[in-house]
């Protein structure tokens, strides 16, 4: 049959007209755009690739955007968003960056939700659920949950709640064996009974919680997707759709390395080869992480890793997570779990050590002040990606932790500025038995400082005075001490002698320090996160009462969406030349 032409294709009403054979070749076509992008552009290739049968059928079968559908880890919804209006962003590399990487109401009325963490779907189309069935609708309400996203709690919570409402309720479980990395849970071992037999394996979960079951074999069938939905459309109560997909379906490479191409950078469409950058590769503090994790657990048998559901964040892939072994836990999309698993892996003697996402670890914040800093446990959190130079999507942004954590009480937060920095930190933290420590990675590249002056206990708040001064003081925080340290070059060409300072501990104030800078004209914090109770704030709020002027530098407290980065940082004037020029003028 002649190609479909994809620039025709703007609403799913355009779908609905098509025979088995046009949908068939439709899919290929869309699954041959999706690779033409990502290949060029980078993004989420696995999860989108194994998703576009299943989307295509939902849309054919069910009336949406009147119908519902809320799609949970949104990263694996570009077939969704090529069939509702958004096609030109995945035909046109002049129109590539026209849309995010997940739902987005401002987008689409077909996006119901800015998604971009995990889990919370089921609860969410749950709600949506309830709305109508108070307000006597008669939409039908689906959510798509998989990759991995059934251990996160709040799925089970979701889950438990949506089997009550006993109306029409349709729950897409896309069970492709894998979550970022292999699935961790109980949970997944009942899946794959199901899957090995043919959905009639007892005892089954989502039977035990009151809902109807059934199952697709072939995931990536279009004809059995269409019977399945068609079957399930307007029922009158809660059902689940067990669907066995492959992800990265249609590109080799993806298909065969799943963790890799979970989400990849550009890469050759033919062999699937990452295109390779000419420079240098620049040293990662995930990398650092990994190996100086590795180290610790072999010289101390109680030291343990930790993550949820993102071990390449941590350095850690497929051969250094068989090095460690045992010592490696992966709980899965939890992030809950892996706050808790730490509180009492410390409680029985271990030292566990905890990598987050910085945007991730929100989620766990109850965890944090009850089950880690009000019990007094001694477990060590390493936060990555918590920057303003990080991952710059609304749903991932990584400048909110400074704020969030480092105002817990008895829960220490330090921000190293280099590397040397950041390893000793981390051997203190993991060598003590009496602080719960956050440590937050100052950027991804690492940057080496061989002139900084280490302590031995970080326990106390001890500021580095790197450069003294008289009358303006400079205090960077983790990674914004270089750019004070190019502040104060500047500053110092002017000639203005700053005093510049490491602060090291964002939650508690070296207050003999402070009180050295009472009598200056003025004293500029800067910071990788939100002023809103950051560290920045703290500092301002003891020196209120004296002369001192206090100017704090950060970020807006805002849900800031695909951002340029040089435009925030001169926005925030967080610039080396403004913030000499702030001094500047505080001077004079």
């Amino acid at each position: 049959m002649n190609d479909i032409d994809l620039s025709l294709i703007t609403s799913p009403a355009d779908i609905r007209k098509m025979n088995l054979t046009e949908l068939t070749q439709l899919a290929a076509e869309m699954r041959g755009a999706l690779i033409e992008k990502l290949s060029a552009h980078g993004g989420h290739v696995g999860p989108n690739l194994g998703m576009v049968e299943a989307v295509i059928a939902l849309h054919y079968v069910f009336d949406t955007p009147k119908d519902k559908i809320v799609f949970d880890v949104s990263h694996q919804t570009y077939p969704h968003k090529m069939l509702t209006g958004r096609m030109k962003a995945f035909t046109d590399a002049a129109h590539y960056d026209d849309v995010t990487g997940y739902t987005n109401p401002a987008e689409s009325d077909y996006d119901l939700f800015s998604l971009g963490h995990t889990s919370s779907a089921v609860a969410l189309a749950a709600g949506i659920a309830k709305a109508r069935d108070l307000k006597s609708g008669n939409e039908n309400v689906i959510t798509v949950i998989g990759d991995g996203s059934l251990s996160g709690g709040v799925a089970f919570e979701g889950l438990d709640y949506g089997a009550t409402l006993g109306t029409n309720f349709i729950v897409i479980v896309n069970d492709n064996q894998m979550s970022i990395a292999e699935n961790h849970g109980g949970i997944y071992a009942d899946l794959r009974l199901l899957r090995n037999t043919n959905g009639t394996a007892e005892p089954n979960l989502f039977r035990s919680m009151g809902y109807d079951y059934h199952y697709v074999n072939y995931g990536n069938d279009l004809a059995s997707l269409i019977k399945m939905f068609r079957s399930v459309k307007d029922i009158n109560h809660p059902v689940v759709i067990h669907l066995n997909t492959m992800k990265g379906m249609g590109l080799p490479v993806a298909e065969a390395h799943k963790e890799e191409y979970h989400f990849s950078g550009p890469f050759d469409p033919k062999t699937g080869a990452p295109v390779k950058n000419t420079n240098p590769s620049p040293e990662f503090y995930s990398d650092l992480f990994a190996k100086g994790m590795l180290r610790r657990m072999h010289e101390n048998k109680n030291v343990v890793t930790i993550t949820a559901g993102t071990p390449g964040v941590l350095g850690f892939d497929k051969a250094r997570r068989n090095e460690a072994g045992d010592r490696f836990i992966d709980v899965g999309i939890a992030e809950q779990a892996a706050v808790d698993l730490a509180s009492g892996l410390a409680k029985g003697g271990m030292r566990p050590v905890v990598g987050f996402v910085s945007s991730f670890l929100q989620r766990a914040y109850d965890q944090f002040s009850q089950d880690i800093a009000l019990n007094h446990q001694p477990a060590t959190f390493v936060i990555f990606y918590g920057s303003m130079f990080g991952m710059n999507d609304e749903t991932h942004l990584g400048f909110f932790d400074i704020a969030l954590l480092s105002n817990i009480p008895d829960l220490l937060y330090l921000a190293p500025t280099c590397k040397e920095e950041f390893e000793a930190m981390l051997d203190w933290a993991v060598s003590q038995n009496k602080h719960a420590t956050v440590i937050r990675i100052p950027g991804s590249v690492a940057v080496s400082n061989p002139k900084i002056k280490l302590l031995e206990d970080y326990s106390t708040p001890h500021y580095e005075i790197v450069r003294q001064g008289t009358e303006v003081a400079l205090i960077g925080a983790g990674m914004m001490f270089g750019i004070m340290a190019q502040a104060s070059d500047l500053l110092a060409e002017q000639g203005i002698k700053a005093t510049l300072i490491n602060p090291r501990n964002l939650s508690e104030l070296d207050t003999t320090t402070l009180d050295t800078l009472k009598k200056y004209k003025a004293v500029i914090t800067a910071e990788d996160g939100i002023i809103d109770g950051g560290y920045g704030q703290k500092v301002a709020s003891y020196l209120g009462e004296a002369p001192v002027k206090v100017i704090n530098l950060g970020l807006p407290k805002e849900f800031l969406n695909r951002y340029s980065y040089s435009e925030l940082q001169s926005r925030c004037r967080l610039t080396p030349q403004q913030i000499a020029q702030i001094a500047i003028q505080l001077t004079k």
